[in-house]
């Protein structure tokens, strides 16, 4: 590569040079992709640059921008980690990435990053080496390390340059959060040293740069003032080993030591500091290597790239008909999920019609939705601008008026067949020949409530988790008669409101609830054996679960839980027959959280405390068995949970692993560093699973018996992943 004495740009496969008198502009622009990613051809062609720049002393110094419209660097090409073999591999990856920062930063002509758009992970690492950094005012320019969600550390550089850069606690903050800082918060913080609009970032940079080929701005000036607490804490040897053990604490009694990532981002820091930079940088290095080919580091890769690929998934074979425009939105039912569904739908700019029975529920549903705009609001993530403008995008209804020109009606009422029956056929006669209507139930197959539709074929399902404001996954559910246009519609616009989408074919509780009631149905089995409340939730968060199956009971609703349960029994039988316990505190009148009555006991603002004891005295004498086994408890319930979800791949209810991975992780926390039920059979072997099923069957008739599938896979050896690649996600067993 030569640098012309032109304004003529030379370009190479990422990077076009051109020049501005002493001033080199560099844009990255890698071809045929959507974002910025740092590949072996890249870092090659950046080695190159450094040569030539250093060579030529007409150039006094360079600005860095990118050539994508709204990214920056999205970080580095994820899929050439998969070519690491060995601690060694990944190691010697880490160091490679350090030698090219190091000259980054040492070069002879000051670079002066100007970073529009996502500036993540060894995006921002570089950005961290250049001499000077220019972030534009823009909702889409965020910065940001998150490693940590697959498995990883930074590991070029990131854990030894952004302490030093922003101090000590901001720069854990962001890396074991993966929190991304938005372009204000980084310049207060010291992560970039100025703020401008996006019309002038090129040519502030332009000025910045001639600045420091002129000596007038020093390319060692620190963006970030220092306060009285910075030196206590961040520049002062007791104050950061304070900072250390509480990061520690904190981190391990969040990830309960399931996730190395984290403990070990704190170690590298750490070492920076304690042992200086170059042995943090090896420290650095040596422990990217040994997460890289970890366990729990392939498990989180693999998800990256499920949902990756999902993000590409039409929800119907190919050819698949273009998505449907959905302007207007129609949300019937103003309670909690009705409400939540519509704060999602306004933030996308979508209008609104929020319908229920009487004033007092839609006013509420009205107050619910202003309460998810404000808690944004008030965490800074929208402006006081967009919280009015998404407000007024929301109106309430009592009957159909505003209906006739709605795009997608999204049914969010009661769990009662006879009531999803009326509101269908009232609403039909008023919605315009292409709307689609999509149902929230979970539990009911679509199928029943399409049967009293005059157009079936626009009927599909799209059920939100609660709280829809928070919980990732949507269940697309297809019947036979739902048209392809349909499918392609509800996907697309469930992605646009922020969800990862499983597509599932429909049946009673789809996917995600017919996976989770064996599991509790087997918790209650074991409360039924005496088995104590504490120790059953116990084994499942050790296992990895956010909560455990009793506390999840108390959350979700034990009413609620009653329904569902029925509906299970008797689509499925003996199988699924719900536990004496569950049933007698049901029948008993306890709501869980929300009634501050359940198997915890709440105090009035619905916090949790110990165990309720007077809820043995429902279902039992009240005594309890303290020897009940922790492993043993966590083994039944885990088993029936995904011996349910080969089933469902068997029946066809979902399409693929894949999709059942991502919908266990997402829908209801299966751990992610175990990749979900299907990664997790993997990994044990399916012979292994069966022999576990075969022991359990014998004991409790019918509940273990193993899935035909699961049986032949066993029998041939077979896996359900040959590897995590893309290409390596079938939609069957091999």
């Amino acid at each position: 590569m030569t640098l012309t004495s032109d304004l003529r740009p030379q370009t190479t496969a990422a990077l076009t040079v051109e020049r501005q008198d002493e001033i080199a502009i560099i844009t990255f622009d890698l071809p045929g992709e959507s974002i910025n990613k740092i590949t072996r051809g890249v870092r090659a062609e950046f080695v190159a640059l450094f040569d030539e720049l250093e060579r030529d002393t007409a150039i006094k110094a360079v600005v860095w921008r990118s050539g994508k419209p709204d990214n920056f660097v999205a970080g580095a090409d994820i899929e050439e980690f998969l070519d690491w073999r060995t601690p060694n591999d990944a190691m010697r990856a880490s160091r490679e990435g350090h030698a090219l920062l190091d000259r980054l930063e040492r070069l002879r002509t000051p670079v002066v990053v100007a970073i529009h758009g996502a500036c993540l992970g060894g995006g921002l690492e570089a950005a961290l080496a250049c001499a000077y950094r220019i972030a534009s005012d823009d909702s889409k320019t965020v910065l940001g390390l998150p490693e940590v969600q697959l498995g990883l550390i930074p590991g070029a550089g990131g854990t030894q340059r952004l302490p030093r850069v922003v101090g000590v606690r901001n720069a854990l903050d962001i890396i074991l959060t993966s929190r991304n800082v938005r372009a204000r918060k980084a310049a207060q913080i010291g992560l970039v040293h100025e703020v401008v609009h996006p019309a002038i970032l090129l040519s502030t940079a332009l000025q910045c740069a001639r600045a420091l080929a002129d000596g007038k701005l020093s390319r060692k000036a620190s963006p970030r003032k220092r306060t009285a607490t910075d030196l206590v804490l961040d520049h002062n040897p007791i104050g950061r080993s304070i900072v250390m053990k509480q990061a520690r604490e904190r981190t391990f009694a969040k990830t309960k030591g399931h996730y190395p990532a984290p403990l070990a981002a704190i170690a590298a820091v750490d070492a920076g500091f304690s042992l200086g930079r170059d042995r943090g940088f090896e420290e650095e290095a040596r422990l990217f290597g040994e997460l890289a080919t970890g366990a729990v580091a392939r498990e989180l890769i693999f998800l990256f790239f499920a949902t990756t690929s999902l993000k590409k998934d039409a929800g119907v074979p190919p050819p698949a008909p273009p998505p449907l425009a959905v302007q207007k939105v129609a949300v019937l039912g103003a309670g909690f999920m009705g409400s939540g569904i519509a704060a999602l739908a306004v933030q996308q700019g979508t209008l609104v019609r929020l319908k229920d029975a009487d004033h007092a529920r839609v006013g509420k549903g009205l107050a619910s939705v202003r309460q998810v705009l404000s808690d944004r609001l008030t965490k800074k993530q929208i402006t006081r601008q967009q919280f009015e403008d998404y407000l007024s995008l929301v109106g309430g209804t009592l009957d159909y008026s505003g209906f006739g020109d709605a795009d997608l009606v999204i049914e969010a009422v009661f769990e009662d067949l006879a009531v999803k029956h009326q509101v269908l056929r009232e609403c039909e006669q008023v919605l315009p020949p292409h709307a689609i209507f999509a149902s929230n139930t979970s539990t009911i197959p679509i199928a029943k409530i399409a049967a009293a539709s005059a157009r079936p074929e626009r009927m599909i399902g799209m059920h939100f988790f609660s709280p829809v404001h928070r919980m990732p996954l949507l269940e697309v559910i297809v019947t036979p008669r739902s048209e392809p246009q349909v499918v392609t519609t509800a996907v697309h616009y469930g992605r646009a409101l922020g969800k990862t989408v499983i597509v599932v074919n429909d049946a009673p509780g789809f996917y995600v609830n017919r996976i989770l009631s064996p599991y509790i149905v087997e918790a209650g089995r074991l409360l039924d054996s005496g088995a104590p409340i504490a120790t059953i939730d116990e084994a499942l968060v050790r296992f990895g679960f956010p909560v455990g199956p009793i506390t999840l009971l108390d959350e979700v609703g034990l009413d609620i839980a009653g329904k569902s349960g029925a509906v299970f029994y008797e689509a499925f039988g003996e199988r699924m027959a719900p536990a004496h316990s569950l049933r007698r505190v049901v029948e008993a009148g306890r709501l869980g959280r929300k009634g501050k009555s359940g198997f915890y006991m709440y105090d009035a603002e619905g916090k949790k405390g110990g165990v309720d004891e007077s809820v043995y005295r429902l279902y039992s004498s009240g005594v309890v068995r303290p020897d009940v086994s922790l492993a043993e408890t966590e083994w039944r319930c885990v088993l029936a949970m995904v011996n349910e979800a080969v089933r469902c791949l068997e029946e066809g209810i979902i399409r693929s692993p894949r999709d059942g991975d991502v919908g266990a992780v997402f829908g209801i926390g299966f751990p992610p560093f175990r990749g979900g039920p299907f990664r997790y059979i993997d990994a044990l072997g399916a012979d292994r699973v069966v022999r576990e099923l075969e022991e359990l069957h014998g004991r409790f008739t019918p509940r273990f018996a193993p899935a035909e599938l699961l049986v032949a896979m066993a029998r041939r050896g077979e896996r359900f992943y040959s590897g995590p690649k893309l290409s390596d996600l079938p939609s069957r067993p091999a």
